[in-house]
């Protein structure tokens, strides 16, 4: 091609950068001059759909590829002085103004779906552009190359054409008047017209001076005779004055017609008449064929989209340019996509849009390392739509923080599916019009449900076919699986990058083969060839016995045949057994839920949205060798999953997919679940699986169900899961459903922060025992945890707050909650530095409280004079009786007086040593088991200090006292001592 461009992919990064900001139409707004997949494949359909179909007539579904035709290229006649005044007029008519105005409203709208990723974000501010391949009719209809990522991602560079070029002459020197734009579910056919819409709209596409827009879907729905002039000014009003110059003038007019896959055309003359009169009336397909044949508006130039399987319904005489696109072929757009994408202001939420850039700067690094790494994300990235799916559910990880989520997971993956799916019928001249997600439903969920089930992601070519073609037995089933691998295949299934697999598939995103095969369950596809016999045997009978009887029941009223209607009432039988058979289904529908979301083998692996996150963002940390043995597969997500698609939202969603479920069917899945997910619920969970079972309960969006199993559950234990604003979200959201008390409430080592503290506020009051250990708790977190003590309907009681940095400032915080709290009896302050200031600001505000019982303050670097201030206090008090100051820098001195302490006399107890004078303290295990439990987070080389002075005491005591009983507890407890420090020393404990 004597102009082609130099491929994109073929540039460095900074190469790269520096080209688009030197594109044409750049200069003075933000916009990139890329185009795709803002939103993913049909998401556009979606879009366009709506604006097409706002005027009484349906229109075309508004994408299309530029179509070339065959003229040759030779210089146009001048036309006269007349003429020429009679253009400029046109192109600056208010007509043709008020029609850019209109499109660009419509076309740059986005769906609910984009509102995400903040205010600011509009189609032509954000847009990568994919790769677009020039192609051709032989190219189209030769048998693919072994499906390869290597043959997916390197295209001849020669080959690549820029959307602005698709017109230029082609090879032979010929103007190009019609081409066709195809690529495959999700490569961004929609966006990319929408993006070139706006694009003319705005003054940046001016090889143009009107362009006309139609759907061919909306085309599809209508039979009846319309005119092309008719046909325009129905849908856009403001054309007509302009209407009648077309063909009268040299104005220059671009058709878009996007996908037409959904149209029936025929280019015979004997099927589709010839017509070049813009007046007359024929059926709207027959206007898109002489259009064009050319024979309509010879001058106009057409760009059609449509899938690859609907290529060759256009004769190749009437294609000037076959473009494919390739979607984001290179890395490199993809990064510039994410960059794009959460990089937008507001995007991580309007309340920390300053404290949250450094959090979206990270995000868009560490997702360019994984995409370096070359990892199966890459290959999935290949489709713009999948870089949408990857990027709302980044969003929905780390930037959810309402109560209760505005989203689930099982949500977005309806809504991907929706964006891409809606309205899509698989092949528009099967007579059974099955549409596109019904079909991926029944053969890529049974699939992805066989590979669940066998804990399986890579498929072989065999693994396929057994699948795919076992059951197909008629002409029209082979043609529909003849469209799907054409069309579809590539979305939901992709090449493997692992070494040594090159020549298998794996789903595209690991979660959508659990989300398929959850739709699979849950749709009644998996069924026996009894039941799929008995539901056809019983839909028969049933219609057959009801018209019989009905016409017996006459006939008997003359003839003496009263018996004869019995008879066929007893046919009914079988209609209603049946039906039962069905509940059973639902029955096993619901176990296979519960049986999934309890597998013991996968009690202690990562919780289910970690497991989401590595996934995206990948593994930090040496790459596995190919020869080492994989882990075994998970599928914590099918569960949920199914759960998920179960609630009222997605049901509807799934409604418009042609994929629907009941109202009746998912109340029975609901109450059978009752019998089986609750009662198992009940069972001792750790603290991954319980955080899976209450996403479950979120994604499942039925407050009843989740109520009555909340309710069962009175001791929470989700210690060391890291608790992301999302997990917090999804806590406070799910325990919100009941109000009753928590016994216990365990978020140690949670990566806890002041703004989890505020999305937790409403359970952690609910909670009589909140031990949040470990959480990195500044002064801050305690003004936050102040405002809970001192709350009305506070009912916590025991605080356990250690190895927290909560400092002088904190105590303060914490002083001010005891003077007014009412319900607090233990609290631990362990290892929280706090010195002897913050010591003394709570020993000064502990008069005020009538409730605290015992008080840790151990490992704070207190001295005397803070130490036993408290213990003064306390002898005061009128419940406090116990004081725990061990690890604290107190001199011998003090430790006599902290030792002279009794409590029959004094009323308090101070536990800072392991001996009570000449006897072992009754609390050394208590003592010892906290230095152990604590000591990965303490300075090892304090502790040694702290162990060896705990032995001479020890030692120093034993020898004091003549009780042998007494000696023989002094020498287990310094043995206990001894190896502690034997191990602290060679670093194994």
């Amino acid at each position: 091609m004597s102009r082609a461009m130099q491929c994109q992919s073929c540039l460095p990064w900074g190469t790269w950068m520096q080209l688009r900001r030197s594109l044409p139409g750049s200069r003075g707004t933000r916009s990139v001059y890329l185009c795709a997949a803002s939103v993913p494949g049909a998401a556009g359909s979606y879009f366009l759909r709506k604006i097409l179909r706002a005027s009484s007539i349906s229109l075309p579904r508004g994408c299309v590829r530029y179509r070339g035709g065959s003229q040759e290229h030779s210089v146009q006649p001048s036309s006269s002085r007349h003429g020429l005044s009679q253009l400029r007029n046109v192109a600056s008519s208010d007509a043709i103004k008020k029609h850019k105005k209109s499109l660009s409203a419509w076309f740059s709208h986005q769906p609910n779906e984009e509102r995400q990723f903040g205010p600011s974000f509009s189609l032509d501010a954000v847009h990568v552009d994919p790769v677009i391949r020039e192609s051709s009719l032989e190219e189209i209809l030769k048998p693919s190359p072994d499906l390869t990522i290597q043959n997916q991602l390197q295209q001849p560079c020669s080959q690549v054409i820029s959307l602005q070029n698709l017109f230029d002459v082609d090879a032979c020197g010929r103007q190009v008047k019609n081409v066709v734009l195809y690529g495959t579910v999700g490569t961004g056919k929609s966006t990319l017209i929408k993006k070139m819409v706006v694009d003319w709209c705005h003054g940046r596409l001016p090889r143009f001076e009107l362009v006309i827009p139609f759907s061919c879907e909306d085309l599809s729905h209508s039979h009846a005779p319309i005119s092309l002039r008719r046909l325009i000014t129905k849908k856009y009003q403001h054309l007509q004055d302009v209407v009648p110059m077309l063909g009268a003038s040299n104005l220059k007019v671009l058709f878009i017609l996007n996908g037409l896959e959904r149209l029936n055309l025929d280019f015979r003359l004997a099927g589709t008449e010839l017509c070049c009169d813009p007046k007359e009336p024929v059926p709207p397909s027959a206007i898109v064929v002489n259009l064009l044949r050319k024979y309509l508006l010879p001058e106009a130039s057409i760009i059609v989209t449509t899938r690859p399987s609907a290529v060759r319904r256009i004769p190749g005489k009437y294609v000037g340019r076959y473009a494919e696109i390739c979607g984001f072929s290179d890395t490199n757009l993809q990064k510039l996509y994410f960059q794009m994408r959460l990089s937008q202001p507001g995007c991580s939420g309007e309340d920390s849009v300053g404290s949250s850039s450094g959090e979206q700067e990270n995000l868009v690094e560490m997702l360019s390392r994984n995409l370096e790494r070359h990892n199966q994300i890459a290959a999935a990235c290949f489709l713009p739509s999948y870089c949408w799916l990857v990027c709302t559910t980044l969003h929905f990880l780390y930037f959810t923080r309402t109560v209760p989520p505005s989203q689930t997971l099982t949500g977005i993956y309806t809504s991907f599916l929706r964006l891409n799916f809606s309205g899509e019928v698989l092949d528009s001249t099967d007579p059974t019009n099955i549409s596109m997600m019904k079909y991926v439903a029944k053969m890529v969920g049974k699939l992805a449900y066989e590979g669940v089930m066998s804990r399986k992601t890579c498929f072989s070519e065999d693994d396929l076919q057994q699948c795919f073609e076992v059951e197909m037995k008629t002409e029209s089933e082979l043609n529909l699986l003849e469209v799907f691998r054409n069309d579809v295949f590539r979305f939901f299934l992709t090449p493997c990058v692992q070494p040594g697999k090159e020549h298998t598939f794996v789903f595209t995103i690991p979660a959508m083969q659990e989300y398929l095969a959850a739709l699979y369950v849950v749709l009644g596809e998996k069924k026996t060839l009894a039941q799929r016999v008995g539901k056809e045997v019983s839909e028969v009978i049933g219609k057959v016995s009801e018209d019989v009887a009905v016409v017996l029941n006459i006939i008997s009223k003359v003839l003496p045949l009263r018996f004869l209607p019995v008879l066929f009432n007893l046919l009914k039988i079988f209609p209603r057994y049946f039906s039962r058979l069905s509940g059973k289904n639902r029955d096993a529908i619901a176990h296979t839920m519960a049986e999934e979301l309890f597998k013991e083998e996968d009690y202690y692996n990562d919780d289910v949205l970690d497991q989401i996150n590595s996934s995206i963002l990948g593994m930090e940390g040496p790459i596995r060798h190919p020869d080492e043995a994989p882990d075994d597969e998970v599928f914590e997500l099918f569960p949920i999953f199914m759960g998920g698609i179960l609630s009222r939202r997605n049901r509807a969603i799934l409604e418009q997919l042609g994929c629907s479920i009941k109202n009746l069917a998912a109340f029975e899945i609901a109450k059978a679940m009752k019998k089986t997910v609750i009662r198992n619920s009940r069972k001792g969970l750790p603290p991954s699986e319980l955080m899976d079972y209450l996403f479950f309960l979120h994604e499942f969006q039925n407050e009843r169900f989740t109520a009555e199993a909340i309710r069962s559950l009175r001791t929470v234990n989700l210690s060391s899961v890291k608790m992301t604003p999302l997990k917090c979200s999804v806590l406070a959201s799910v325990m919100g459903t009941t109000c009753h008390e928590v016994e216990e409430l365990n978020l140690t080592s949670c990566n806890l922060d002041t703004s989890s503290l505020r999305i937790l506020f409403p359970v952690l009051l609910r909670c009589k025992a909140l031990h949040l250990q470990l959480n990195s708790l500044g002064s801050d977190a305690c003004k936050e945890i102040r405002d809970l003590l001192l709350h009305d309907k506070c009912v916590v009681s025991n605080l356990r707050l250690a190895n927290n940095p909560v400092g002088e400032q904190g105590a303060q915080y914490l002083a001010e909650a005891l003077a007014g709290n009412r319900s607090l009896t233990h609290l631990s302050l362990l290892h929280t530095a706090l010195g002897d200031q913050g010591a003394e600001v709570i020993a000064q505000h502990l008069a005020e409280n009538q409730h605290l019982q015992e008080l840790n303050l151990g490992y704070n670097s207190l001295t005397d004079t803070a130490a036993l201030h408290v213990v003064e206090v306390a002898k005061k008090h009128a419940t406090l009786d116990k004081v725990h100051l061990y690890f604290n820098d107190i001199s011998e001195d003090g430790k006599r007086a902290l030792h002279s302490l009794r409590m029959d006399r004094d009323g308090v107890r101070a536990l800072v040593f392991l001996t009570a004078g000449t006897d072992v303290s009754d609390y050394w295990s208590n003592i010892l088991n906290v230095v152990q439990r604590n000591l990965p987070f303490w300075d090892r080389e304090r502790v040694r200090q702290h162990l060896a002075l705990i032995l001479q005491d020890l030692e120093s005591s034993r020898r004091q006292t003549a009780n042998p009983w007494r000696k023989a507890k002094f020498l287990r407890v310094e043995s206990e001592v001894k190896k502690m420090l034997g191990k602290l020393q060679h670093g194994t404990l």
